[in-house]
């Protein structure tokens, strides 16, 4: 069921909260031992919450616009009392002192958090394959890579356990994995969402996102989760529409960019599908513009230099005085420091390293400032082209979900897995990836929508209108 079809099922009567959280408790014990997309399940609160939502519903209170649907949280996302560890050893014993606000608007309308997902360690991969608890398998071939960051929270939803999970999104780690697992994943404007209580990767790029099974559900569940937050300074004080009720049949009179050289050297399938997505498009009565968005091939290197910098930055608190393990064998601070680090796991020592290098008197001019002045152009290149425009029309990702371990000794190959998406984080857009058909060897293929910061409305009403073709 989607979410929208559980409140209604429980608005009505048809079913309980508690039925519909013992039927996907069921289904993550079949299913998760093969997928690895859940690192913990709250059996015994989830429950708990299913018996209040359908107590509240006896005493004839107005239910919560998520009635009793049950949501998987990505392990980077705080909820008091349970454990966050950014499924890394540096944080193997962490209890969350406090609950995020996206969990916190949860929860205060009435969804069920089910458990926490599986990610790539501190968020940082394409495939999830960096966990400490191991690589989540994508449901619809276990021998593929689900995406990443955010893998578990796709690979939960593809699969059935959950109708909705959310995920974090610095360069893509939403859209991509929703991409590659056929389901529905949209990463607002920057500042859109609350980021109090996520444990920060990048803090300019990060940002909560929404995994659905449909455009339908995750535009709920935006409406729910956005909105100024007292707690978070970077949050935005602006209106939130409701999503919904902005759904149109058809597209008369909206322009769809078409970035010009975005399909060039494309794998062929998914350029077929970006090109067949435009077409259906047209037909719903949108017109298609050809816009250059020049510096936007430069965004990947861009993305990896500016995030790698601000992940150093924000690490450098697990040192285990303040937060993370601590070594208490050592016999000296050198040996100490050398100890208390070393739970972090490759990838995100690589970028630490990197970050570090970009940040260090030599390097800061020539890496980090060059690279937050790129920024800038790509940002006023897309404020040019939606001066044209209405949204823009992007692969999600250059491949449709490659075999566990294919990349392992390439992560260059790995990091354009991202070509696509960080675009949009490094341009603070919002974006959308929905499913539109699969490859030769049946694995989903995603298309992109992007959008002006706050008209999260406009990506939502394509995306719901493309939806009903797949």
């Amino acid at each position: 069921m989607t979410a929208l079809e559980i409140v209604n099922a429980i608005e009505t009567g048809v079913k309980t909260a508690e039925e519909i959280t013992r039927e996907s408790l069921a289904k993550i014990a079949e299913l998760n031992p093969k997928i690895n997309a859940l690192v913990e399940v709250f059996e015994e609160d989830a429950l708990s919450q299913a018996k209040a939502v359908d107590a509240k519903k006896a005493r004839g209170e107005k239910l919560g616009p998520l009635a009793g649907v049950p949501v998987a949280i990505k392990d980077n996302i705080l909820y008091k009392g349970h454990k966050a560890t950014c499924c890394s050893k540096m944080l193997e014993n962490y209890v969350a002192a406090y609950t995020s606000t996206v969990v916190e608007k949860l929860v205060a309308a009435d969804a069920v958090i089910i458990g926490r997902a599986n990610m790539d360690e501190f968020a940082m991969g394409s495939s999830n394959q960096t966990s400490v608890y191991g690589p989540v398998k994508n449901p619809v071939n276990l021998e593929c890579v689900p995406g990443g960051s955010s893998g578990g929270s796709a690979a939960a939803v593809a699969a059935g356990m959950v109708p909705v999970a959310l995920g974090t999104d610095t360069g893509g780690s939403v859209r991509q994995p929703a991409g590659f697992c056929g389901v529905v994943g949209i990463k607002p404007g920057y500042g859109r969402i609350s980021r109090y209580g996520v444990i920060a990767f990048a803090s300019s790029a990060d940002q909560v996102g929404v995994l659905a099974q449909t455009v339908a559900d995750s535009a709920r569940v935006l409406e729910v989760l956005a909105g100024k937050d007292v707690h978070d300074s970077t949050s935005l004080d602006a209106e939130v529409p409701a999503y919904e009720k902005l759904f149109t049949d058809g597209l008369k009179g909206l322009k769809v960019g078409l970035p010009k050289g975005f399909l060039d050297g494309l794998n062929a399938d998914i350029k077929e599908k970006v090109d067949a997505a435009a077409k259906r498009l047209q037909e719903l009565g949108a017109e298609l513009v050809e816009v250059e968005v020049p510096h936007a091939k430069y965004a990947a290197p861009c993305y990896y230099i500016i995030t790698s910098a601000e992940a150093s930055s924000n690490l450098g608190r697990f040192d285990g005085i303040r937060y993370g393990y601590a070594d208490k064998q050592a016999q000296d601070l050198n040996a100490y420091y050398e100890g208390s680090r070393k739970p972090f796991g490759l990838e995100v020592k690589k970028r630490i390293i990197i970050g570090t290098y970009a940040l260090t008197s030599g390097r800061y001019e020539e890496c980090f400032v060059k690279a937050m002045k790129v920024r800038e152009l790509i940002r006023d290149d897309f404020k040019k082209a939606f001066e044209k425009v209405d949204i823009l029309l992007t692969p999600t990702s250059p491949t449709t979900a490659f075999k566990l371990g294919a990349h392992d000794e390439d992560p260059l190959a790995l990091y354009l897995a991202d070509l696509y998406t960080c675009q949009g984080n490094i341009g603070g857009l919002a974006g959308i990836s929905v499913p539109f058909g699969k490859d030769k060897n049946g694995l989903p293929i995603g298309v992109q929508f992007y959008g002006p910061i706050l008209q999260e409305e406009k990506i939502l009403n394509a995306a719901y209108n493309l939806e009903k073709d797949v």
